[in-house]
């Protein structure tokens, strides 16, 4: 798939909006990138809808706009013209789209202020939104295990959403079921031994891809486990530095 105009639309919005999923996408095998920066550029317009505005109605407008669009692709006729939406429908499948739906769906939880109903809700938003997009991604670059998508997206979402848990108070928002230091710890050693499964899994192959975006879930919850503290603190981060060596090591060996 060439990179025409609204490919590179898709990329530069990528590189805007999700700097990391853009590191992962460049060290990713040139032919994997196309399909890479259309699914991840509409991961970064779906995730940044419900926060545009105050209003819940438009937000939920704006999702919606998102899933009309996908029930196009799914249905396989005429498709909206637009700068994501045009190249998205050439690499997602039916089954891709469906996914994404779910994805979509989920993120209707950032509309509003209720907190997760309990452990189960948190979970499936984790899998619906992080899993179904590794598992889109995957479908893209020929295949991945359905179960290795919902690890790697479980445990890269848990890592990423456990960073954002001072914003979220910030805004008044109750991000976790138990905020508790032994309950967060347990909540990152949860999301180590979903990850250790995907490194058992030993995936090989193009789809190899679409766990790159992942590289960061392991330092961050390993930090995580041994010091809880850092997540209401805004302290989970790793070097700049570790972040790059961490991206090149899984670039070249695969495994993240």
């Amino acid at each position: 798939m060439d990179f025409d105009d609204d490919l590179i639309a898709c990329a530069q919005l990528v590189e805007r909006g999700d700097p990391d999923r853009f590191a992962a996408t460049m060290a990713a095998p040139a032919p994997a990138r196309a399909a890479l920066f259309a699914i991840y550029a509409f991961n970064v317009e779906v995730a940044r809808a419900p926060w545009l505005t105050q209003e819940s109605m438009i937000a939920e407008m704006r999702l919606q706009w998102w899933r009309d669009a996908l029930e196009e692709i799914r249905k396989g006729g005429l498709v909206r013209r637009h700068e994501v939406v045009t190249p998205l429908a050439h690499v997602i499948d039916a089954g891709s789209a469906d996914l994404l739906d779910r994805l979509v769906g989920a993120r209707r939880w950032d509309i509003y202020k209720d907190p997760f109903e309990d452990a189960a809700h948190f979970t499936r938003y984790l899998e619906e939104t992080s899993g179904h997009l590794v598992a889109a991604a995957g479908r893209a670059l020929g295949g991945l295990p359905q179960t290795v998508a919902l690890d790697a997206g479980y445990a890269s979402g848990l890592a990423q959403f456990l960073r954002a848990v001072p914003e979220l108070e910030a805004q008044n928002r109750v991000p976790l079921v138990d905020g508790r230091p032994d309950a967060v710890a347990a909540l990152a050693r949860g999301g180590l031994d979903r990850l250790a499964r995907v490194r058992r899994a030993g995936v090989t192959g193009p789809a190899r891809a679409a766990l790159l975006a992942c590289w960061q879930a392991g330092p961050l919850l390993r930090l995580a486990a041994r010091d809880p503290a850092r997540v209401a603190q805004g302290r989970l981060q790793v070097s700049e530095f570790r972040k790059r060596s961490g991206l090149m090591r899984a670039a070249l060996t695969g495994r993240i």
